[in-house]
């Protein structure tokens, strides 16, 4: 994904060579992998276990980095690299829920299971943070701002249409994500639906693609649009007036921190994780109950009643906060563990 390639775009420039290993079967979203100097690409599909393991043997890396456990494949090569004294780092962006699954994990942390596999944790947050501990690494074991946009690209959305702004504050909520039910897309139009009298001159848009897709077309007063590269999605920031997402779970949600770098109001559920970082409510934004359409749409009306000049000042907040999180922040936390 492209946040993902804003950090290793920060790890080549401070003189790093990379190589990615990656799934290019079974993915989401059709985001295309940027051809850059100094970074080696292997589809994972033609990279079966052995041919994996000879690859980690040869490149003899310094620090490895796998995302999640769920790979057997990935997990196989990384012992491999434990055993012969390598550090491997764990990057995950879950959220401590306390279901059975997650309390075997935990259970398997205190037996040492995850030693085997990982030297260090890498996690997005402070939820995350919590699950690593759980999971059994130490403190000075976990390292922080896994995940970061490409925050550049999206600030510098936000210093081009900011005039225009000023004169005229565009009335537009944007939805930007996967069009499933899993973030809180019927809520949403719910939260909409209800507002009919109450909308003013505000518009809804969606942006992604997903199985809810022909559901949203079929919705009346919504304006649907296919997934889009970042570098199309940042000029949809100069018609966007506020970012939804209102996610039944959300462990992270990078897409907060790109439309706050654009400089975005958000309106997040309590189960979007990267509101601890990106959203202080009542300042650049609310929160609201996740799966309440009753509270998703008082805090729709919250932005609807607010003047323009309140909205630019939400917009500075969350254009500031952006900077909290930043793809050289990212490549630091993980280049510090081989400096």
């Amino acid at each position: 994904m492209g946040y993902t390639m804003a950090t290793i775009k920060s790890l080549l420039e401070q003189g790093a060579e990379v190589h990615v290993v990656y799934w290019d079967k079974m993915r989401w979203t059709p985001y295309q992998i940027p051809d850059l100097k100094g970074i080696k690409k292997y589809p994972k599909s033609k990279h079966p276990l052995e041919l994996l393991k000879i690859l980690a043997m040869s490149v003899d890396p310094d620090l490895t980095v796998v995302s999640g456990w769920m790979d057997n494949d990935y997990l196989s090569v990384v012992s491999l690299l434990r055993k012969n004294g390598k550090s491997v780092v764990v990057g995950f962006d879950g959220q401590w829920y306390g279901g059975l699954k997650q309390y075997l994990a935990a259970f398997l942390g205190t037996i040492g299971y995850f030693s085997r596999y990982f030297s260090h944790a890498w996690v997005a947050g402070p939820y995350q943070y919590e699950y690593a501990r759980r999971l059994g690494f130490k403190k000075n074991n976990i390292i922080f701002d896994l995940l970061s946009s490409d925050i550049q690209l999206f600030q510098d959305a936000f210093n081009s249409c900011y005039e225009l702004k000023k004169n005229k504050y565009p009335h537009r909520f944007l939805f930007v994500g996967r069009f499933e039910e899993i973030k809180g897309l019927n809520t949403l139009l719910d939260a909409w639906e209800n507002m009919l009298h109450e909308r003013s001159d505000w518009q809804l848009y969606f942006i992604g693609n997903g199985s809810y897709k022909r559901k949203l077309l079929a919705t009346s007063g919504v304006v649907v649009k296919d997934f889009m590269q970042p570098d199309e999605l940042v000029e949809e920031v100069t018609e966007a007036g506020c970012f939804v997402l209102p996610s039944l779970v959300e462990p992270w949600g990078v897409v907060v921190h790109e439309f706050a770098a654009a400089g975005l109001p958000l309106i997040l559920s309590d189960k979007v994780g990267a509101a601890t970082t990106f959203l202080i409510p009542g300042t650049n934004g609310y929160s609201f109950n996740a799966n309440d359409a009753a509270s998703l749409a008082k805090s729709m009306l919250r932005i609807i009643k607010s003047d323009d000049d309140e909205l630019l000042q939400m917009s500075r907040a969350s254009n500031y906060l952006s900077n909290r999180i930043t793809s050289y922040t990212s490549a630091c936390n993980l280049l510090s563990l081989v400096k």
